[in-house]
């Protein structure tokens, strides 16, 4: 299959469940204190998507158990929710989706529990920022790995951060996964070039030490090989009509973030 185009009406049900992604990741945010369990993050995350009339994308996506994925410290991406109570200077990700009429929305963040180490936070700064500078660089008329070189080049500027090489972000539409597949590294002006309708979801994923990664016996979770921390941070956004990118599962579509960074948001949306 090709990288599917969406209509302005298909975007805007995306719109709707991105909506739904990101106000609930912030309901998660809040919550993500010590002492709290990711089964409990869980919950809330169940009753927000019950309360919107929407399904969630992750639970039953190839056997996985949850609604959301729930990953700490070491673990990078694909954690199952437990009853492992959040410690004080943890870092959690939380990985969330949700379907309203068949469109998808997908998201992610990092965040840290109780105090706050320097070293840990700049490593979620370094994420964060990475992400909205691929999506910045993801311009219609661009080519694929300028999102790549983009996210690479300014994680490598803050230092020696290893950048997952396995996983990565990917189109979104009518189905959680599309094509294409978005590398967080490589040479820019490769791929395919970037067009209105399109909608991916950027997601770099990094370490404080080996980009190298194993999976868990549980077949899910994804930790790093030299039990270095990690960060994960995702949006949805999508190219519209007017050329100009829309972030769908950002609050404010982006404006603040993408703003800053000299870039306009649609207004289509």
């Amino acid at each position: 299959m090709g990288i599917q185009i969406k209509t302005l009406d298909q975007l805007r049900l995306m719109r709707k469940a991105g909506l739904i992604v990101g106000e609930t990741l912030e309901l998660m945010r809040e919550a993500v204190v010590p002492g709290i369990t990711t089964n409990q993050l869980n919950e809330i995350a169940v009753k927000n998507l019950s309360a919107n009339q929407a399904k969630s994308n992750f639970l039953n996506y190839h056997g996985f158990p949850a609604v959301i994925c729930a990953s700490v410290n070491e673990e990078i991406v694909h954690g199952i929710p437990n009853n492992r109570e959040i410690q004080d200077g943890d870092i959690v990700s939380i990985d969330f989706g949700a379907i309203i009429e068949g469109w998808h929305g997908d998201a992610a963040f990092s965040t840290i529990a109780g105090n706050k180490n320097a070293d840990d936070q700049k490593l979620l700064d370094t994420c964060e920022e990475s992400m909205w500078r691929g999506i910045a660089a993801g311009k219609a008329g661009a080519k694929l790995t300028d999102i790549s070189f983009a996210i690479e080049n300014y994680i490598r500027s803050q230092g020696k951060y290893g950048i997952l090489r396995e996983y990565g972000g990917h189109g979104i539409g009518s189905e959680m996964h599309q094509e294409p597949h978005v590398l967080n590294f490589g040479a820019s002006g490769m791929g395919p070039e970037l067009k209105s309708g399109m909608a991916l979801a950027i997601e770099p994923m990094i370490t404080k030490g080996s980009p190298v990664t194993k999976v868990l016996a549980d077949e899910w979770t994804v930790v790093s090989q030299d039990a270095s921390r990690g960060a994960h941070f995702e949006h949805s956004y999508a190219l519209l009509a007017d050329g100009k990118p829309f972030v769908l599962t950002a609050i404010d579509g982006g404006k603040a973030k993408l703003g800053r960074l000299g870039i306009e948001i649609s207004e289509l949306l």
